[in-house]
């Protein structure tokens, strides 16, 4: 989608703006309540890259090769949707997202076909779900819109199209927020203690003259410092008002610039073998998550075979790793996942910690590159402004 606010005149952003403020806030959602479990604990299985196509006569990319004459989309051997399965089982998580490029659209024949062969394995699990879209998801035959509108569909997620009260200015599809409450029983159990934004980081520039990739576009920042804003008012509202903001995480496809900061020996953990493929100019999201504070860590897909992350003025910035066998990878690098947990304070009832770590695809799903991101007793500070 272009970036239209870069060829506004001053005085129709000005009242574009002004109309954002005068729109009506979220009203409250007949969707399911996702909450702490009993042992203090939600977890976040992230799938980043499957690049699914036609099934099993889609060959794998970049495996060894013992591994290539049974390796496809799907079979009952080494393939995208048999990981799911067993990181699935092994990890029992509370929600799964999908971080993009789940399909790869240039060899897919039927894209609604193979969005629900991508997903089945989640949705067999009955466990809650979410999507949004990389840059190959739309290059087959439907539209990013029509993809995401298909997506909301599908049985468990919770995925959105875009969140109701900025349908009519937000750029992109797939741009929303999930609110994980507090334990059952316990006093926060129906305040939201870790904030969940999901955003859609586009596929490829439309702006003259500035190729490459797409980015996170102003309207979705306004979006996301108003929702987070929102978030933090009820956090501190009456009953049991809390002091300061519930973290949160954020979740989008295309990395952000910033990520060009680390590599294998300055990141916290993990490993770079390629380039940031982000978009050529800044649009300055990674300044206005810092600015908010409340976001402690951003994961994204995108780049295969970077799998690290490194903390930049506070903000964790996350890469999945790839999962997918139709994807790009590195022979004899295991394909992977990424796994998030917060876990609360068991006196207060609110986030205690966040910790990471990946999952490979190997014979015993081994665990790698564990991890604290987070921890509230050394990360205590004034709250932002409202």
């Amino acid at each position: 989608m272009a970036d239209k606010t870069r060829r506004r005149t001053t005085l129709f952003s000005s009242l574009f703006f002004v109309c954002l403020c005068l729109s009506p806030l979220p009203t409250s959602s007949q969707r399911p309540k996702l909450r702490f479990g009993p042992n203090g604990e939600f977890k976040i299985l992230q799938v980043a890259d499957m690049h699914f196509a036609n099934g099993a006569t889609t060959r794998c990319l970049d495996v060894l090769p013992t591994q290539k004459a049974h390796c496809s989309d799907l079979n009952t051997l080494t393939n995208t949707t048999v990981f799911m399965s067993r990181v699935i089982a092994a990890e029992k998580p509370d929600l799964i997202v999908f971080t993009g490029d789940n399909i790869f659209g240039f060899d897919v024949k039927d894209p609604l076909k193979s969005m629900n062969a991508a997903f089945a394995p989640a949705i067999d699990s009955k466990i809650p779900w979410v999507a949004i879209l990389g840059n190959h998801d739309q290059e087959s035959t439907l539209t990013r819109q029509e993809l995401m509108k298909h997506i909301v569909k599908l049985p468990n997620t919770l995925s959105q199209v875009n969140p109701p009260e900025a349908a009519h200015y937000i750029d992109g599809f797939g741009n929303y927020n999930l609110q994980i409450h507090g334990a059952a029983e316990s006093s926060l159990q129906n305040k939201s203690v870790l904030n969940l934004y999901f955003l859609d980081s586009g596929d490829y520039s439309s702006v003259p003259y500035m190729e490459g990739y797409d980015w996170v576009k102003t309207s979705q920042q306004f979006w996301f410092e108003r929702t987070s804003k929102r978030l933090q008012r009820v956090y501190n509202a009456e009953p049991n008002p809390q002091q300061g903001t519930a973290p949160g995480l954020a979740y989008f496809h295309i990395p952000l610039p910033e990520f060009w900061s680390f590599n294998s020996k300055n990141a916290t953990k993990g490993v770079r073998q390629e380039g940031t493929y982000s978009a050529s100019t800044n649009s300055g999201f990674f300044t206005t998550l810092v600015a908010r504070g409340d976001v402690k860590s951003v994961f994204v897909g995108h780049d295969h075979v970077n799998d690290f992350c490194g903390k930049l003025k506070g903000l964790n910035l996350c890469y999945g790793g790839g999962f997918g066998y139709h994807a790009y990878g590195k022979a004899g690098w295991e394909r992977r996942a990424r796994v998030v947990v917060a876990e609360l304070n068991k006196k207060k009832g609110d986030v205690k910690t966040i910790r990471t770590w990946k999952r490979l695809d190997d014979q015993h799903l081994s665990v790698i590159d564990a991890q604290v991101l987070w921890t509230s007793s050394v990360n205590r500070s004034v709250a932002p402004r409202l």
